[in-house]
C-alpha cells in the first residue's frame, strides 16, 4: 500500500520559517519525481517546487530565493523548507510522487496547513 504523508505546517509570523516534510511509504522512493504544491482558498492548486531522483530542481517564481526543496532517498522522505514566509504562501501544502516513466501515476498526500500571519 502506498502512502505519502505530509507533515511539519502550523502557523507562522510574516518572516518566519517552516520544514515541511514528505513521507514516502510502499514505492521505491528513488524512481520517483517529487514535487510540493499549494492550493489557497478559492485558487487553484499550483505546483511550488519539484525535484528528481538525482536531485535537479525546478521551483516557481513566486518562492525562487526563499524555498529550497530537498530529499534523503535512504529515508524516503522530501523536504521543503520555507524561508521568509509571507502572508500569501497561505495555504495547503500537498506532497506528490510521481513516477518518472509515467507521469500518470502519482500519489498524493493528505496536505498540511500553512498559516503566515501575525
Amino acid at each position: 500500500q502506498v502512502r505519502v504523508v505530509e507533515s511539519g505546517g502550523g502557523l507562522v509570523q510574516p518572516g518566519g520559517s517552516l520544514r515541511l516534510s514528505c513521507a514516502a511509504s510502499g514505492i521505491t522512493f528513488s524512481h520517483y519525481l517529487m514535487g510540493w504544491y499549494r492550493q489557497a482558498p478559492g485558487k487553484q492548486r499550483e505546483l511550488v517546487a519539484a525535484i528528481t531522483s538525482g536531485g535537479s530542481t525546478n521551483y516557481t517564481e513566486a518562492i525562487k530565493g526563499r524555498f529550497t526543496i530537498s530529499r534523503d532517498n535512504a529515508k524516503n522522505t522530501a523536504y521543503l523548507q520555507m524561508n521568509s514566509l509571507k502572508s500569501e504562501d497561505t495555504a495547503v501544502y500537498y506532497c506528490n510522487a510521481e513516477w518518472r516513466w509515467n507521469k500518470g501515476l502519482n500519489y498524493w498526500g493528505q496536505g498540511t496547513q500553512v498559516t503566515v500571519s501575525s
